[in-house]
């Protein structure tokens, strides 16, 4: 495997990353940028220019992430030329989240079954129901294939995103790429490090991603009662007090879910995934210490998973973290991507985004989940 990565910035242009390698035939080209940038269709002709035989995927963010660094208005290009492995990417549009699910069937048929090691989707991030998606995505792969990736940005407006196949980017459309071959060693992890705090209160009316009711009470009455001064600041605001939600037996592992938007009229909150009715929900509130801990573990898990001990030849790492774990964080957000690089070591080029939407399965289970608050690692390695 060879990796070359690019940055583009309006001050300085395409500038090549230090310790890329001399990328000639590279299949995969992955592209992340600023969601509100000038002239952002001019970057992909210009990568499509130096990569022609690639396949160039990319989407609109809520920061970059380029080697060790968070870059905001900027786009990060990372070029990979595998020696054995083989990538197919399929995608489909969508014009509303009633149609996530049908969405993740029509791409989990459209790939290839054999030889196919990791689906990674990069998705619309505005009108799209992740939970949704990738129950789709499943239901046509089942379990033993990871899923993992996340939902395009557009820093923290939540108005629109865009996402590229092969083309200049587009709203509502959703991208998996295929990697395949019996040489490939796939890592994934994905941990918050949030802390939950008040007491247990259970979801009584909801319907998909639309939360109605907590405790026979209008939801975002509710919220607003817990999130005091900071209610004034909604929908932004929530990105700072997500919700973890679990099954009233423990039957799964808690999930975190961020608030895309809220509906004054009905008291309603609609969410990046599902909210089921009868599940258990609790407040949650950032430590930075614990979030920067997480990056770390989301890390070591991925190399666990990978079973390799150390990615001690050319890797791929994609990381895909949340908007609100940035919002948090501020300053220190290149904390938790040195944490992450640190534990992956020199030999592995690291990119990504922040999202508004994780994607990746609980631990060894491969049950696959959208996830929100999360630090999501992905390892691509090919071994002899």
């Amino acid at each position: 495997m060879k990796v070359e990565q690019m940055v583009w910035t309006s001050a300085n242009g395409w500038q090549m990353r230090s310790g890329s390698d001399a990328v000639f035939h590279p299949q995969l080209v992955l592209f992340f940028c600023a969601s509100r940038m000038d002239n952002v269709d001019m970057r992909f002709v210009e990568l499509r220019s130096r990569y022609m035989g690639a396949d160039i995927i990319g989407c609109t963010t809520a920061g970059e992430i380029a080697g060790e660094e968070v870059l905001d208005n900027s786009v990060v290009a990372t070029a990979v030329e595998f020696n054995e492995t083989r990538v197919r990417v399929e995608y489909t549009d969508i014009q509303q989240m009633t149609e996530s699910f049908d969405a993740g069937k029509r791409l989990g048929t459209a790939l290839e079954k054999e030889g196919l090691r990791l689906v990674m989707v990069i998705s619309d991030g505005h009108i799209i129901n992740g939970t949704e998606l990738v129950q789709g995505i499943t239901s046509v792969l089942g379990v033993g294939i990871p899923v993992t990736g996340g939902l395009a940005g557009d820093a923290a407006h939540f108005e629109k995103t865009g996402v590229s196949v092969n083309a200049p980017l587009v709203e509502g459309r959703v991208a998996a790429i295929g990697f395949y071959g019996e040489h490939l060693k796939i890592g994934h992890g994905s941990v918050g490090g949030w802390n939950s705090f008040g007491q247990d209160r259970r979801i009584t009316k909801s319907e998909a991603n639309v939360l109605y009711e907590i405790d026979g009470i209008p939801a975002l009455q509710l919220y607003k009662a817990l999130l005091g001064e900071k209610a004034k600041d909604l929908p932004g605001s929530s990105l700072l007090f997500p919700l973890s939600i679990r099954p009233e037996d423990n039957s799964r592992e808690p999930i975190t879910r961020t608030v895309l938007s809220i509906n004054e009229e009905d008291n309603s909150m609609v969410f990046a995934g599902n909210m089921p009715t009868g599940h258990i929900c609790k407040l949650m509130v950032a430590n930075f210490d614990h979030l920067v801990d997480g990056a770390s573990k989301a890390a070591n898990e991925a190399l666990q998973i990978s079973e390799l001990q150390t990615l001690n030849k050319r890797s791929l790492g994609v990381l895909v973290s949340c908007v609100g774990r940035k919002l948090v964080l501020g300053r220190r957000t290149a904390d938790e991507v040195l944490a992450v690089r640190g534990i992956l070591g020199a030999h592995t080029a690291v990119t990504g985004f922040y999202s508004y939407g994780e994607i990746c399965p609980h631990g060894q289970l491969l049950n696959c989940e959208l996830h929100n608050q999360t630090m999501t690692v992905t390892t691509i390695t090919e071994e002899d």
